[in-house]
């Protein structure tokens, strides 16, 4: 594409406030310059995007997507992953990472090293930016879709190969059990995020976590435990902590939306994380899918079990958004972090990626009025144009 671009006339969503008409250059792979109003006329590109009133915003990230259009990151396959990585650039995400199941170990290696050979950058799709290990270190009774076959706890030599391959961004794991401890403190130590995931851990032992280095909880809502007024289990510590970021599948099916507003009213715009925790069968139509051994059921949407159970999503990072600006009541101008910084926040990559400012990556979506993805840019190239 052109080594530098500049959007005009664009509803720009900047940092600290959004300019109903602004401007954006990129030069190369990076914000060059923005600013409100119309460009500085000596201002020169090799090509003007007239937005025409369109929502210039970050580029969305994704940290928690197993699969989608037919493809999971399970497969270990180089094509599951651009396949992946192309489906979630039609929807407006410029950057994820690619999460894995519980399974045996050679599944979940093999898996973590195509990831390995695949992440950086995708030909026209988004950037992937590393493996979300989900599993295998969780608790049986909170499994929810995982299997149980392959549950355990966190085994020095496995888990410890598991960080050598230097892939994993992120590791959800049940922090109640004391085999799991050392876990959390040697992804600490790496500069590797730990999120509370399918998990029966009380309050105190969700505060003894985030001693440890526990920073985020999976799926909010989606097992773990409740909160009660005497025990206030997972969900309480994730409500009442400052130190944990939410992720969210806002998706109308795992959350209800009172329960979205209630979590955003409490955890405020900097605590909430959307993801879509979408699986092989997302972007395709209603039937029968293969995870691991087994078949789930999509069904108007839902991801099932054969007993009923939600096994991952079919959602997109925009309606994720478009939801849970609806459950809350509040502004795109206001929850704009959930779908982009946050996530760059947890990634360590704050500093990069996660909002429109001079030097970061050039991470962009154009959005219509609806929050409609017209065009996905990563790292200053277009990735999805719905017009081409």
């Amino acid at each position: 594409m052109a080594s530098t671009l500049l959007f005009r006339a664009a509803r720009v969503i900047a940092p600290v406030r959004a300019w109903e008409r602004g401007w954006l250059l990129v030069d190369g792979a990076r914000i060059a310059l923005l600013g409100p109003g119309e460009p500085p006329p000596s201002l020169a590109a090799d090509r003007v995007i007239d937005a025409a009133g369109l929502t210039l915003m970050p580029g969305f990230i994704d940290v928690h997507a197993h699969g989608a259009a037919g493809h999971e990151a399970m497969d270990a396959t180089p094509d599951a992953l651009h396949g992946m990585a192309r489906y979630y650039a039609r929807h407006g995400v410029s950057a994820f990472c690619a999460a894995t199941w519980t399974d045996s170990g050679e599944r979940i290696h093999a898996a973590l090293s195509a990831i390995g050979e695949a992440q950086g950058p995708q030909p026209d799709g988004a950037t992937l930016l590393g493996a979300y290990l989900e599993g295998p270190y969780l608790n049986p009774a909170r499994c929810g879709a995982q299997s149980t076959k392959h549950i355990r706890r966190a085994d020095r030599d496995e888990a410890q190969a598991f960080l050598e391959m230097g892939v994993i961004r992120q590791v959800a794991l049940a922090p109640e059990f004391e085999e799991n401890h050392w876990l959390i403190e040697a992804c600490a130590a790496r500069g590797i995020t730990v999120t509370a995931a399918h998990t029966a851990a009380t309050y105190e032992q969700m505060r003894h976590a985030v001693s440890l280095g526990l920073s985020q909880a999976t799926h909010t809502y989606n097992a773990m435990t409740g909160l009660h007024h005497r025990e206030p289990g997972t969900l309480g510590a994730v409500m009442a902590l400052p130190e944990i970021c939410a992720e969210l599948i806002a998706d109308n099916i795992h959350v209800h939306p009172a329960a979205m507003r209630i979590l955003v009213a409490v955890k405020g715009r900097d605590g909430v994380m959307l993801i879509t925790d979408a699986m092989r069968g997302a972007g395709m139509p209603d039937g029968e899918y293969e995870i691991d051994e087994r078949t789930v059921f999509v069904r108007d949407g839902a991801v099932l079990l054969p007993d009923g159970t939600l096994a991952g999503s079919t959602l997109t990072m925009e309606r994720a958004l478009r939801n849970v600006i609806e459950a809350t009541g509040q502004p795109l101008d206001t929850l704009w972090p959930c779908a982009s910084l946050n996530a760059a926040r947890q990634l360590g990559l704050a500093h990069r990626k996660g909002s429109l400012e001079i030097g970061k990556d050039a991470d962009l979506v154009l959005l219509d009025d609806a929050l409609n993805v017209r065009m996905t840019f990563a790292e200053g190239r277009i990735v999805y144009d719905a017009q081409a």
